[in-house]
């Protein structure tokens, strides 16, 4: 088959774009010839994938997005292919992977009606509704139970055209039979001390990760237990300056390293103590799991599409919601007591071990390769 993967932005430190590469990977396992539309790229290329970059631009995204469209389905249209597979909400879909949340239940729930009387969101819920709508034919590759409830709500999409994934973890991301030398290796490079209690903060989107209530969660901490040393490692390529001031203002500037994007997420994962997630808004979560199989302690908010793994696997700190920061404050305290580790750690690999937590890819690219093989029949 000839397919057409579909991503605006790629950087490898999204785990949407992980996602998206390791989606395109499984499909040329399958012997698919595989081409990718793009506006930037950041990264190395997919091996032997037919890479396009989109040559549009605008002021504002949704008009970016538009000719986006428009570029790609003229191309299509010269060169066509046998399915397109959409990691951004289009026209045109024959399958899309929904790591976003339901922009519309956003739109309602957080934002004022005069934001819904601009261009922006008439943009942004067409392009929805294309892919979400009953008129719509394309097949929906779900990651979350909360999104899914969130799109039937909103869209009434048909039962049969929403597909639930399992989780994708990267075998890689296990904790190693030597976890304890590379911890304090990597402790050692990080220049941590014996007794400094690491938090752990991965995602390049800090504003919506919710890395303002773990800054504020450290500082709240710093007054009340002041001989405790709590570091935060911030990990993730967005911008920093909002909340390097944060720090400042509240005085835990010197706690909060921010190390930017990494390749190294499994030794940072052993080097910390606990994995800080208290995300605004989620629809999966890949580093929870992450953490999980390295046996790190989570704590994280409800909202997150597998936060219900962290709760099962009893290897953290779920948080209700509403948030209140409280509950943030005495989730890190608890995160303190060896003990409250050590028994997340046992919990999380045992759970690791029979749950499967790693062939998203493989059953997602089977499940394209079934769709576009019905369109064809069906055609």
């Amino acid at each position: 088959m000839r397919l057409a993967f579909v991503l605006y932005k790629y950087f490898p430190y999204g785990g949407m774009q992980r996602d998206f590469k390791r989606f395109v990977q499984e499909s040329q396992k399958l012997g698919h010839h595989c081409r990718v539309y793009y506006i930037s790229w950041q990264g190395e290329a997919i091996e032997d994938a037919d890479l396009r970059q989109v040559p549009v631009s605008a002021m504002s995204n949704h008009r970016r997005n538009v000719r986006f469209s428009q570029w790609v389905h003229s191309d299509l249209a010269q060169d066509p292919v046998d399915g397109v597979i959409g990691f951004n909400k289009m026209p045109g879909l024959d399958a899309y992977y929904a790591a976003d949340s339901c922009y519309l239940d956003k739109a309602f729930n957080e934002r004022s009606w005069w934001y819904r009387r601009g261009t922006r969101f008439r943009h942004f819920s067409d392009y929805e509704q294309a892919v979400l709508g009953v008129d719509s034919d394309t097949q929906i590759l779900l990651i979350s139970e909360t999104e899914k409830a969130k799109f039937k709500h909103y869209y009434h999409t048909p039962e049969e055209r929403m597909h639930m994934l399992p989780p994708g973890i990267s075998m890689s991301r296990k904790a190693p039979a030597d976890s304890a030398r590379r911890r304090q290796e990597s402790r050692k490079a990080l220049g941590l001390g014996d007794c400094d209690h690491v938090l752990l903060f991965v995602g390049s989107g800090f504003i919506k990760k919710g890395l303002d209530r773990a800054i504020q969660s450290l500082a709240n901490l710093a007054k009340t237990m002041p001989a405790k040393n709590i570091r935060l490692l911030v990990v993730g390529q967005d911008k920093e300056t909002r909340f390097r001031r944060l720090a400042i203002r509240l005085n835990v500037a010197k706690q909060v390293e921010f190390l930017g994007g990494r390749d190294d997420i499994p030794d940072l994962l052993l080097a910390a103590d606990a994995l800080i997630h208290p995300a605004k808004d989620e629809a999966a979560g890949i580093v929870l799991l992450e953490a999980l199989v390295a046996g790190l302690p989570v704590l994280v908010t409800d909202i997150c599409g597998y936060a219900h793994h962290i709760e099962l696997a009893n290897a953290g700190v779920v948080l209700g919601s509403p948030f209140q920061q409280l509950d943030l404050d005495r989730a890190v305290e608890r995160s303190l007591d060896p003990q409250f580790r050590v028994s997340c750690t046992e919990h999380a690999l045992r759970y690791a071990q029979h749950e499967d937590l790693y062939s998203m890819h493989r059953t997602g690219a089977l499940l394209i390769q079934k769709f576009i093989e019905q369109k064809e029949s069906a055609g």
